[in-house]
């Protein structure tokens, strides 16, 4: 009589980026040093630091934007080669040429090519979508406007839109609320929890200690290595924040200071 098996245990689910030994060097000169980071699917990722930290490298090292000296990349279990359609790459606004001749619509529509393939051009469907992507943020009214028309803010939003038109199922953004008005942040924000809600996963480079904790769930703290990485509340500390920036953060570590004194439990009186 065969043997009864045991109870299968649920597998764990495969986290979104798995980041073994990572080392990025410009001329000789490392900016990140044996870089170890496993980051859940499904969540809000902030990567904070100081200038020069090396943030910006971390995103364009996941997607093969930059080599790397030493260590592996994968994207949910794989190479990121082999997951590029499932990743949308959102760069810095101010590595654009916004002076190039094309339209707001256009611009969306572009994020659609990585499903069409090379041998399609975009239809009636691909531009219905962009303009759906545009509606979620607020810019649906300026589809037919040369992108040199925008401001920093609109120019924000057209590039955010364009990563939904790829509907991809993990977006790398890097510092999209640099430079941006009240306006556009609030649309970043509302867009980041809607993406979250539907099961994406989104790891930003963000520069506003203050905020993060209120729009991020899990923080990767850098500064050349990696000085912690987690849950937002329990590794977003004012120790952590000290090893990170080398000094004072006023602000934050203010924010981190009351936070760590309001879930302080009280003892006995008495005690």
């Amino acid at each position: 009589m065969p043997t009864a098996l045991a109870p299968s245990v649920a597998a764990a689910p495969t986290p979104a980026i798995v980041v073994s030994g990572l080392t990025v060097a410009y001329r000789d000169t490392p900016v990140l040093r044996d870089i170890d980071l496993t980051l859940p699917a499904g969540s809000l990722i902030a990567v904070v630091g100081p200038n020069g930290a090396g943030k910006s490298t971390l995103v364009k090292a996941i997607v093969d934007v930059v080599p790397r000296a030493a260590g592996t990349v994968e994207v949910f279990g794989q190479p990121y080669r082999q997951h590029r359609r499932r990743v949308g790459y959102v760069p810095q606004r101010t590595s654009v040429d916004w002076d190039f001749p094309t339209t707001v619509l256009d611009v969306v529509t572009m994020g659609t090519y990585g499903r069409l393939g090379w041998l399609r051009r975009p239809g009636r469907h691909e531009r219905e979508l962009a303009r759906a992507c545009l509606e979620q943020l607020g810019m649906a009214g300026f589809a037919g406007r040369q992108i040199s028309e925008l401001s920093g803010g609109q120019q924000q939003r057209v590039f955010l839109a364009r990563a939904l038109a790829q509907d991809a199922e993990l977006y790398l953004m890097d510092e999209p609320f640099a430079g941006v008005d009240a306006v556009t942040e609030t649309a970043i924000v509302e867009l980041l929890r809607a993406l979250r809600h539907e099961g994406r996963t989104v790891l930003c480079v963000h520069h506003d200690l203050e905020s993060a904790p209120d729009y991020f769930d899990w923080v990767v703290m850098l500064n050349g290595r990696l000085v912690a990485e987690g849950p937002m509340e329990p590794t977003f500390t004012v120790e952590n924040l000290r090893e990170t920036y080398g000094g004072v953060v006023s602000a934050a570590l203010r924010r981190a200071d009351r936070e760590a004194s309001g879930r302080l439990v009280p003892g006995p009186a008495g005690s």
